[in-house]
């Protein structure tokens, strides 16, 4: 227990702390009329009270990330707690907020456009690309994946679920954001606060009546417990798995539609920077759940195999993320549980899934400057996302789903590095940026080229390469940077 608890108080004091430090750097300035006031239209930019954007925005970057992501990456054990808690402070909550910060300074435009003039024009290219797939890869996903589940919970076909969730997407995507979006996801985000809480309260309590024993972080636990070590290294295949927990690139593209709703800047610490230790603190309690509930990280990892394990009198094998968070709410929350358990795991990515494509209409509109205020102007952009979507929805997809992981992950590194060169041109220092995109390009480059979705090689080469184009990068990022300090 007390591992999870100072994991919790570090996250705290990370919001309180660290964040505090980074606001520093970013040009908070009260007074100055944000993108909600400067553009509104009532669709897209349009003020929103604040604790409506903070639930918007945590339900946006969460879903089922810091569940099922959580879930699967405490099978590597332990050291999933050391990247949750210090990725999520150092990395993650910083990207969001770097995301979030830059849109507001730039008139509300999405990641593409800020790469383009912190990064250069060439870079646009390549982002638009990253963020077309992310977001087209989240919203195919999270389509599928609820209307599967529902089927089974009701015994209607598939397909029907699949045009009523694409009904609501669509909806979703056209309304003003304050319509829909504003309207419900309060009722979500407690849901799957709920949840956690729960869950967290009663692996308390367990561990307090001696029920189960939660795990603790100790040197001889930091190793690489997967159940198929060899196809999944520790080093970078856990920085890739757990992505929402920690620092995620799909973030980047939802920071930017609640700077377009935020009232003040003086409110934007809570919302990016606290939206994303919030979403660390649900992903510290079920990788904390699913090791402790199965006894440890050997039982988690034979609970996902044909090697099974056996919790309070049942057999349980070959589980899938969601059967793990299925049996652990029905354990310890009851029938109650099980129905807030449904509902989150239903209904929780649908909330990533819709935002996914209103993100990527404003992404094309953006791209082609084409104006969004009009509803006919809406159906332009709207309806060919939905019909590939649609198509993608019926032919095997999960191709381009087994490498969404890495492009969350690149997309992340490049934010920081537009976040590192957004500092220079303030005359800041670029390093609360620049180490931590370093760290993730080191990381994307050894799982390109050390894992099956990749080239497959030796671990060592990849390493080599990794450190090699990630000291590549920063040394170039420094140079740049000095570059542009003498143009201010």
């Amino acid at each position: 227990m007390i591992t999870f608890i100072v994991a919790i108080l570090l996250l705290v004091a990370g919001y309180l702390v660290y964040g505090k430090v980074v606001e520093r750097y970013l040009d908070i300035d009260p007074s100055r009329k944000t993108p909600a006031y400067e553009k509104a239209d009532g669709v897209d930019f349009t003020p929103i009270p604040t604790w409506k954007v903070f639930v918007i925005q945590f339900l946006n970057i969460a879903g089922l990330g810091p569940i099922f992501g959580a879930v699967s990456g405490a099978a590597f054990g332990p050291a999933a707690y050391l990247w949750i808690v210090f990725g999520c402070i150092f990395m993650g909550a910083v990207h969001d907020f770097f995301a979030g910060m830059m849109s507001i300074h730039n008139g509300g435009v999405n990641m593409p456009d800020i790469t383009s003039k912190y990064l250069g024009s060439k870079m646009k290219g390549v982002v638009n690309f990253v963020v077309a797939f992310l977001l087209m890869a989240v919203g195919v996903s999270f389509v599928i994946g609820p209307s599967g589940l529902m089927a089974n919970l009701t015994g209607w076909d598939k397909e029907v679920w699949l045009y009523i969730i694409f009904g609501y997407y669509i909806l979703a995507t056209l309304l003003p954001v304050d319509k829909i979006i504003g309207s419900i996801y309060p009722f979500m985000g407690a849901i799957l606060l709920f949840m956690a809480f729960g869950v967290g309260i009663a692996m308390i309590v367990g561990d307090l009546n001696g029920t189960h024993e939660m795990v603790e972080l100790t040197p001889a636990m930091l190793k690489n417990w997967h159940f198929n070590p060899e196809g999944n290294i520790l080093i970078p295949m856990m920085f890739i798995v757990i992505s929402c927990g920690a620092i995620s690139g799909f973030h980047a593209t939802q920071s930017p539609m609640m700077a377009r709703c935020l009232k003040n800047e003086k409110h934007a610490r809570p919302v990016f920077y606290g939206a994303m230790i919030a979403e660390g603190i649900v992903a510290m309690v079920w990788a904390t759940a699913a090791m402790t509930y199965f006894g440890g990280p050997e039982g988690l990892n034979a609970a996902m195999t044909d090697a099974g394990v056996e919790v309070n009198g049942q057999l349980i094998k070959n589980a899938q993320a969601a059967d793990l968070v299925d049996i652990i709410c029905r354990s310890w929350l009851g029938k109650v549980g099980a129905v807030i358990a449904i509902l989150g795991v239903v209904i929780c990515p649908i909330t990533s899934g819709d935002t996914a494509f209103r993100s990527l209409r404003l992404s094309i509109a953006d791209l082609f400057k084409y104006d969004q205020k009009p509803v006919v102007k809406r159906l332009v952009v709207c309806l060919p996302v939905f019909v590939v979507a649609f198509f993608f929805c019926k032919v095997d997809f999960s191709t381009a789903w087994n490498y969404l992981g890495i492009a969350n992950q690149t997309l992340a590194a490049l934010v920081m590095w537009t976040g590192a060169a957004y500092l220079t041109t303030k005359g800041r220092p670029h390093w609360m940026c620049s180490v931590p995109a370093t760290f993730l390009t080191f990381v994307c480059i050894s799982f390109i080229i050390i894992s099956p979705l990749g080239f497959h090689l030796k671990p060592i080469i990849g390493y080599a390469a990794g450190i090699s184009v990630a000291l590549a990068a920063f040394i170039f990022c420094i140079i740049k940077c000095a570059k542009l300090r003498k143009q201010l």
